[in-house]
């Protein structure tokens, strides 16, 4: 198991947040991107020599994408990732070009979410997204990449399901245990059963139910939150992960880095008792 924290892709900040990590005692990251114009080749080349320097593993590139976007349960599903067909298609390049950054800084796995995927396979939404994703997906294996789904906005099954129907071998899961539970749509430990064998990374995150139908659940620091992490990382351990788990608070400032170290410490502490 690697922890590690998500970073910004702001080249200005990179070599601080790289030092930070490091005095965290952390060495791994992901990386997350989300305008198009900051995915240049001269960037990747920073990006790398950083990395180099402060000796720090990006274990994915979290791409995001341009247009309208609303996290909450009513106007996330005609917002949110590429689900939306009528973003489809500009989202579907910025990810092909998020990809292509993302081989450039030696990255194999490409994360997003994808949005409110439709529980019904035939939805003209559903159908329209696998297309595009096995696109998407073609272009990464030609270059030894993965892309990965964020979990969140669908059923664990659903989401299954996705992976089957785009039918290649370079796609994998980045479970976010906390926000199945904050847009009310699974438990992350029971997930594990269901889709357990694509999962290539981890965030380390906790959160609430909803407590209405609109807004998601909220964020919380991690071991406060409805995560059972105990059970949770043994089930990672039952199944055989030991890959990464990267560290989210989706706060700012002191009382982030604080939590995160807590995290940190509670996630070790699990990890060598499980």
């Amino acid at each position: 198991m690697k922890l590690g924290t998500m970073i910004n892709l702001d080249i200005e900040l990179l070599d601080g947040e790289f030092r930070k990590l490091r005095e965290m005692g952390f060495s791994t990251c992901q990386l997350c991107g989300w305008q198009r114009a900051s995915m240049t080749a001269e960037n990747a080349a920073v990006v790398k020599k950083l990395a180099e320097r402060h000796g720090v593993e990006i274990s994915g590139f979290w791409c995001g994408w341009d247009g309208p976007c609303e996290w909450n349960l009513v106007q996330g599903p005609v917002t949110i990732g590429l689900v939306p067909a009528a973003y489809r298609d500009s989202r579907l390049e910025t990810l092909r070009i998020g990809a292509e950054f993302a081989a450039m800084i030696g990255v194999t796995d490409v994360i997003t979410h994808i949005g409110f995927i439709p529980n019904n396979p035939s939805d003209p939404d559903y159908t329209g997204l696998v297309g595009a994703l096995r696109f998407l997906a073609r272009i990464l294996k030609q270059r030894g990449q993965y892309f990965l789904f964020e979990t969140g906005q669908e059923a664990p099954v659903t989401l299954l399901r996705t992976i089957e129907d785009i039918g290649t071998d370079n796609l994998g899961i980045n479970l976010d245990p906390a926000n199945l539970l904050m847009y009310g749509l699974g438990n992350p430990i029971d997930a594990l059963s269901v889709f357990g064998p694509y999962v290539r990374n981890v965030h380390g995150k906790d959160g609430l139910c909803p407590t209405n139908g609109r807004q998601l659940g909220p964020e919380v620091p991690i071991g406060q939150g409805m995560v059972n992490y105990p059970a949770f990382i043994a089930k990672l351990k039952a199944i055989g992960y030991d890959r990464y788990i990267t560290i989210e608070r989706e706060i700012s400032g002191e009382q982030q880095i604080k939590d995160i170290q807590e995290a940190k410490q509670l996630l070790e502490t699990l990890w060598e008792k499980a």
